[in-house]
């Protein structure tokens, strides 16, 4: 365990951030319930140590919600001083990738008593935990600009949304100090991040919302802590500094949690794969930047690609007790960016239906009768060109540098697996949901997933997804479980 002197002393601490106020002493108990007296020694009453990064109305939600109304001053993802190639080659693996143990018995000798050789950042040095690299810089960058819009987003529904409104979503006053709790858990992670860039880290922005009810809000929720936590899984094994890698870890098995609550709170299975997956880092912003719609002057712009959204037009309504009972012209979806939630207020709602396998308020878990999709699904489409303005003061433009789609990419779990695009008229499609298994009964395409038109259908798997970006046409999230 890291001491608080040695995590003081190795974080560079951004300058200029506003700190919290102190908490207020209190009288600390000296009996918890009935009949129960316990020791007691008087403790510290001094405020917390490291401060928090706050937004400008402390922890509430931010002053102003909708779209950018102005002219973008700055177009563009941030770029380098050159670039060296349009891709990256695909290469044979690593020549030095060669070790096997046939029989588990150690075959070097131990650097130390109970310690195997090999590893990295064991070697005794004292760890730094800060960025070392553009690479790394830019993903954590963009791992904040997640933290901060979670930050938001939990505490705009609250303040939102009455109680009676959370009431009627099967929510009550216990389940919303839940919710503000996983905000408070984000002001935590904003400030870790913040703290492992420095003076350049990105800062808080306002947002464009897309729900108008409180079922809608945690649907949206759900969809963007998915992305928030795939997208850190995809790149964090590929940072320079593992020590950065070793606290954000920490914070996405927080995230992790965050995704499986949000889920049952919507009436959704809590867990419906055997592995997560992990999304390249330009997947993530692609879904993240349409809902950031003002950023204050000078702020930390990024390097990675704005895709063009694929639109899953009959993608299934969580919302509905027969969920593929939707129409193929994207009606049962609240908007038109890829990670809009489901409409909610429908004919054939299961939210109050009080039927098992089809009732969908919040609940540990559900066994649902009808899924969210099955293979041979008919699965519609329609995409986006290249060059529209999105994200934050509309200064970004979505791009591609694929040809015309042949492919449908389902990244989902250990796999990328393929189904061929039927092409039906200007930028539209379809495909059938492909069947497939990652062990035994676990099927491939399952839960709140990424999926892709591609112009190749590319091998590629969970440590070099990225591979298959130059190939991506359009991008969109699916809804299967």
């Amino acid at each position: 365990m890291f001491s608080r002197l040695n995590i003081a002393a190795l974080l560079a601490v951004a300058p200029a951030i506003r700190a919290a106020p102190a908490p207020q002493a209190t009288k600390a108990p000296t009996s918890f319930g009935l009949d129960s007296q316990l020791p007691y020694q008087p403790q510290s009453t001094a405020g917390p140590d490291y401060p928090l990064v706050v937004l400008e109305n402390g922890y509430t939600s931010a002053s102003f919600h909708g779209p950018f109304s102005g002219t973008p001053t700055t177009t563009g993802a941030e770029k380098g001083p050159t670039t060296l190639a349009a891709s990256i080659p695909a290469l044979p693996p690593n020549p030095t990738a060669t070790y096997y143990n046939a029989n588990g018995k150690p075959k070097n000798a131990f650097p130390a008593p109970y310690t195997p050789a090999g590893g990295l950042g064991t070697n005794g040095k004292l760890p730094r935990y800060m960025v070392e690299s553009d690479f790394d810089f830019e993903s954590i960058a963009l791992g904040l600009y997640q933290e901060w819009i979670e930050l938001d987003l939990f505490h705009d529904g609250l303040a939102r949304f009455s109680e009676a409104e959370f009431i009627e979503a099967g929510l009550n006053a216990e389940y919303m100090s839940l919710i503000e709790f996983m905000a408070d858990q984000e002001a935590g992670h904003a400030t870790l991040l913040t703290n492992m860039l420095g003076e350049a880290a990105p800062k808080e922005c306002y947002y464009d919302y897309p729900y108008t009810t409180v079922r809608e809000w945690l649907d949206f929720m759900q969809r963007l802590t998915r992305f928030g936590e795939s997208g850190v899984w995809g790149f964090i094994n590929h940072l320079d500094s593992r020590e950065v890698g070793q606290l954000l870890a920490q914070s996405i098995a927080t995230e992790a949690r965050q995704q499986q609550i949000f889920r049952q709170m919507s009436g959704l299975t809590p867990m419906d794969v055997w592995f997560e997956n992990g999304w390249p880092q330009s997947w993530a912003w692609s879904m993240l930047a349409p809902y950031i719609s003002y950023c204050p002057p000078g702020q930390t712009r990024l390097a990675w690609q704005n895709f063009p959204a694929l639109h899953i037009l009959n993608n299934a309504n969580i919302n509905r007790y027969s969920p593929n009972d939707t129409a193929a012209d994207g009606s049962e979806q609240q908007g038109r960016r890829v990670s809009d939630p489901s409409v909610s207020n429908i004919t054939g709602s299961c939210e109050n239906l009080n039927v098992t396998g089809y009732g969908c308020g919040p609940s540990v878990a559900h066994n649902k009768s009808e899924p969210l999709s099955f293979p041979g699904k008919q699965v519609f489409f329609q995409w986006d060109a290249p060059g529209l303005a999105v994200g934050p003061n509309n200064s970004y433009i979505t791009a591609t540098t694929a040809g015309a789609p042949s492919w449908v990419a389902w990244s989902s779990q250990l796999n990328l697996t393929y189904s061929r695009l039927t092409t039906t008229g200007n930028n539209t499609g379809y495909t059938y949901q492909p069947e497939g298994f990652v062990y035994g009964s676990d099927g491939i395409i399952n839960g709140t997933m990424a999926v892709l038109l591609t112009d190749l259908d590319l091998f590629a798997t969970p440590f070099n997804l990225s591979m298959i970006n130059p190939h991506v046409v359009a991008l969109g999230m699916y809804q299967a479980g």
